[in-house]
């Protein structure tokens, strides 16, 4: 069974659905709104097949590696709705809509992953899992050795994320915000747990996503840095709803 791209439709699915019920409750239900969510799920598609075409540089591996490229994804996704939302000329800042169904939906993706890709780099840890040695590209595998379960940790970390986007969505009244926190919580998260995952290191023991996300951590630093300065995150640290 192809478990992977099961659980990737099943975590569309999710999202789809969370992201329905949160905008119904904000009362932004509307063509615009569904509008972006097509513009996000083909520039997703695409995002994912791109980024993972660009390691191998090969056309005839540009759809059998490029739908578990997640940071492409979601890049590519990100790019989606702000082309769909140019097109029909919708101003409305969606974002906030958004970051709740991403985080669960990429929670129940990633148990794909976990299900059919290599698990991490080898770990003496008592929670340390094996993986079949059939799993593509995993030399720790064939081994027998014991390696990180990285899907889990962001797993664990997605429903964290989900709870705590629940909790924050309204004590968060400034437009924006909530998403530009999610994606700064998941990209300091990601650069992290890359060094537990078993993907290659290409310069000072830095793997690709690792920078690719670089650049972007230092805009969302100063991003943060301007909103915590204007005081829009006052209400989350103080408790305040």
């Amino acid at each position: 069974m192809p478990l992977h791209e099961i659980f990737v439709g099943l975590g569309v699915a999710v999202a789809a659905v969370v992201f329905v019920r949160e905008a119904r409750r904000r009362g932004a239900l509307n063509e615009q709104s569904l509008f972006a969510v097509a513009g996000a799920l083909v520039g997703g598609a695409i995002g994912m097949r791109l980024a993972g075409w660009m390691e191998t540089l090969q056309l005839d591996s540009l759809w059998l590696y490029g739908s578990r490229s997640i940071l492409g994804g979601l890049t590519g996704a990100y790019v989606g709705v702000l082309v769909a939302k140019r097109i029909i000329g919708f101003r409305e800042r969606t974002g906030d809509l958004f970051a709740p169904a991403v985080a669960l939906g990429m929670a129940v993706g990633r148990i794909g992953c976990h299900l059919t890709e290599a698990p991490g780099r080898p770990t003496d840890l008592p929670w340390g899992v094996h993986a079949p040695a059939t799993t593509p590209e995993c030399p720790g595998c064939l081994a027998g050795q014991a390696m990180h379960p990285s899907f889990i940790y962001e797993i664990i970390f997605q429903l964290a994320a989900f709870t705590a986007l629940v909790w924050a969505r309204d004590r968060l009244t400034r437009p924006g915000e909530l998403f530009t926190l999610y994606v700064a919580a998941y990209a300091i998260f990601r650069f992290l747990v890359e060094f537990t995952r078993a993907n290659e290191t290409i310069w000072l023991d830095l793997t690709r996503p690792q920078w690719f996300l670089l650049p972007g951590m230092l805009l969302l630093a100063v991003r943060l840095g301007y909103g915590w300065r204007r005081g829009y995150y006052a209400p989350c640290s103080s408790g305040r709803s």
